[in-house]
């Protein structure tokens, strides 16, 4: 998959997911040479039910944190670079802190979590990563404390429904999986709605590239039913709607109907005098515009609705 389009998905994701939890700032900009954050978040609350739903990704959302999502293996280099852009912001902060005549705790500062679809045990070792399976799921690597980063591995992640979040950010088999547990999922389950939606509009995004590989066209029919779906679901509704739009105008018509043979009945004809006050008429109920119409005079009709 070329980058930009799943670059574009997986921040529109992460923000859709976070954003009822605190702050989400998208490529946000650091330092001098302007490299870009690709996702930012900071919490605004305790822990609440939301983050619950989210599973792991609640988990790492529960304290400030630096995202940075991978269509492809994160290679050394990207690590690094991830790394800079996390002194960068622990630079920002000091430096504000400082202004602020305030310290910051080493807790206090964000974390750094990369998500790649899988890692190699050479990457794992190299950066001398451990786990903390009292704690953590399998498949989240920690580099040393004071580098406040993490790699996370989503291919080693368990297929639980505390991982389905990350796992959606996958790639072949294991995103594939993870989509039909998506699908799984109650319909009013909101997170399942906008999960899909962001989904069909990589799928469309994708279909309009020229540039794509053989993960993108197995992405895009997986997607293609829930596509083919939603359309049909669109469509029933449209027609449902139509329907109850075509009760209420024949409700509409009849009393129309009703309140100008009234008219008739009580003066004879219905003339341009008349025939304006039919409108106003029509936002009562027959209930309460019939004994208007038969009790009231002409002028006291015209007096009230003109």
């Amino acid at each position: 998959m070329t980058r930009f389009p799943y670059d574009q998905f997986a921040k529109d994701y992460l923000q859709e997911l976070l954003q009822p939890l605190g702050k989400v700032e998208t490529s946000r900009k650091v330092s001098a040479e302007i490299r870009e954050i690709d996702v930012y978040f900071a919490p605004t609350s305790p822990a609440t039910s939301d983050k619950i739903e989210l599973g792991l990704l609640g988990k790492i959302a529960s304290a400030p944190v630096l995202i940075e999502p991978f269509r492809n293996a994160a290679t050394i280099a990207e690590i690094r670079s991830c790394m800079n852009k996390l002194f960068d912001i622990f630079a920002q902060i000091k430096r504000q802190a400082k202004v602020d005549n305030n310290r910051v705790a080493e807790s206090e500062l964000p974390r750094l979590w990369i998500l790649s679809p899988t890692a190699s045990e050479s990457i794992l070792e190299g950066f001398r990563t451990s786990e903390d399976l009292e704690n953590w799921e399998i498949g989240v690597h920690f580099l040393g404390n004071y580098f406040r980063t993490a790699i996370v591995a989503i291919h080693q992640l368990p297929c639980i429904e505390e991982t389905l979040w990350l796992r959606i950010l996958g790639k072949g088999r294991v995103q594939q999986q993870a989509i039909d547990e998506l699908e799984e999922l109650p319909p009013e389950n909101p997170l399942r709605a906008k999960a899909i939606d962001l989904l069909l509009s990589l799928k469309t995004t994708l279909e309009v590239n020229q540039n794509i590989d053989a993960e993108d066209r197995d992405l895009i029919m997986r997607l293609s039913p829930i596509y083919e779906q939603k359309l049909a679901e669109a469509k029933q509704e449209g027609i449902q709607e139509g329907i109850q739009e075509g009760i209420q105008e024949g409700i509409q018509a009849e009393r129309r109907k009703l309140i100008e043979n009234l008219l008739r009945f009580r003066f004879g004809s219905l003339d341009t005098e008349l025939t304006r006050i039919v409108e106003p008429l029509l936002a009562l109920s027959p209930e309460e515009f019939t004994p208007l119409l038969l009790q009231l005079s002409r002028e006291e009709l015209l007096d009230r609705f003109l």
